[in-house]
């Protein structure tokens, strides 16, 4: 039922006749759960907020960091450092009381994606990683929830609605990804900080109309937007019927496997991976060396006692350069490359031991690094 308070609140599209109070009501019943709050997240967040979407999660468990502000605009200088979802729940909380807001500080993993998801209508994917899209993805095969999609490089954004109705998936749009496009993302190209917010807020929009039942929801069609040209195209999308989703999914489960590790072919059985808290906060850091095998023109630059500092593409070639240290830490900006790094060195390095930091490398861990190792 739709209070006195929320009747002044939303007054201005209560007149609309596409909305109403019965529509009103249909967005306060509605759930709908938003993966990353980040460039795209931050106006698709404001939008449902400020509609009325009745229950939003935020899952999101990165920090904010200063390189985040010029696309990010739910936060400031003031928040560096806290965690995305949080303070976005907190900010969100103000601009409309009348809504439950609730915040998911935690990694989307093949083992919780299902849970996290379960309980809500509609799923809204702001991720910037190819892993991350297909385990959503999949996710919502898995239990028919429509997914609203977009996605940033540059100048050039896109929106699309996967499985709705029966409608086209990811994989459809991707049946084969190859390795290099799972590291692209906005630390890696680039972006201009206005167009995840044109994208998001288009997400916003189809996720309205989902829930409204009205006009054309963007299922079996790919919105373009480039910036430079100010140009809008649109083209279709089929479902693949040569997609098996049974071959992908393990009895019916999600299998951590079946993406950035399988899809990328690295055999990930017999490599060790630790995120950033567990290492920093439970490891002796004065017996690891850091390996980082990101481009020398990757942000940001590690530069510290300890760390050395070889590109992937020329690891092989400079395997004399890799420290004698019993232990060594390797990273990467999403974790990927690393791994490979990784399969390279346990060929020739029988005797050390190598870790990989599956979460990449972030302002907060090499400020942290290097403040305890000065200790």
């Amino acid at each position: 039922m739709i209070s006195p308070e929320e009747n002044f609140y939303y007054s201005r599209q209560l007149i609309i006749d596409e909305i109403g109070l019965e529509g009103q009501e249909k967005l306060k019943q509605a759930k709908v759960i938003v993966i990353g709050a980040g460039g795209l997240g931050c106006p698709a967040l404001q939008y449902l907020v400020a509609i009325g979407v009745g229950h939003i999660a935020i899952v999101d468990s990165d920090n904010i960091e200063i390189s985040n502000l010029h696309r990010q605009v739910l936060f400031s200088v003031n928040t560096i450092g806290e965690n995305k979802a949080q303070t976005a729940q907190n900010i969100l909380s103000k601009l409309n009381p009348f809504i439950k807001i609730e915040a998911l500080p935690v990694r989307l993993r093949a083992d919780n994606a299902i849970s996290l998801l379960n309980n809500f209508d509609i799923v809204v994917d702001c991720t910037d990683n190819f892993a991350t899209r297909f385990l959503v993805n999949d996710a919502c095969v898995l239990l028919n929830k429509p997914l609203v999609s977009g996605s940033i490089y540059k100048f050039e954004g896109q929106v699309t609605v996967f499985n709705f109705l029966g409608g086209p998936t990811l994989r459809c749009m991707y049946p084969q990804v190859h390795e290099n496009e799972f590291e692209m993302n906005c630390s890696l190209s680039g972006v201009i900080g206005v167009l995840p917010g044109i994208i998001g807020m288009l997400q916003a929009n189809e996720v309205i109309k989902i829930i409204l039942g009205m006009g054309k929801v963007l299922s079996g069609a790919v919105l373009l937007f480039n910036a430079k040209f100010n140009s809008f195209e649109k083209f279709a999308l089929k479902r693949n019927p040569q997609i098996n989703y049974d071959l992908i999914f393990d009895k019916g489960e999600l299998n951590e496997k079946n993406y950035a590790m399988s899809i990328c072919s690295i055999d990930n059985e017999s490599i060790e991976n630790t995120n950033s808290f567990e290492f920093l906060e439970t490891y002796d850091l004065n017996n690891y060396s850091i390996l980082d095998v990101r481009n020398t023109e990757e942000k940001p630059q590690f530069e510290a006692h300890g760390v050395i500092q070889i590109p992937l593409n020329t690891l092989q070639e400079n395997l004399h350069l890799i420290p004698k240290s019993p232990n060594i830490l390797v990273v990467c900006s999403s974790g990927l490359r690393s791994r490979k790094a990784i399969k390279i060195l346990q060929e020739s390095f029988k005797e050390q031991h190598f870790q990989n930091l599956e979460d990449g490398i972030s302002l907060q861990f090499i400020e942290i690094w290097k403040k305890k190792k000065s200790l």
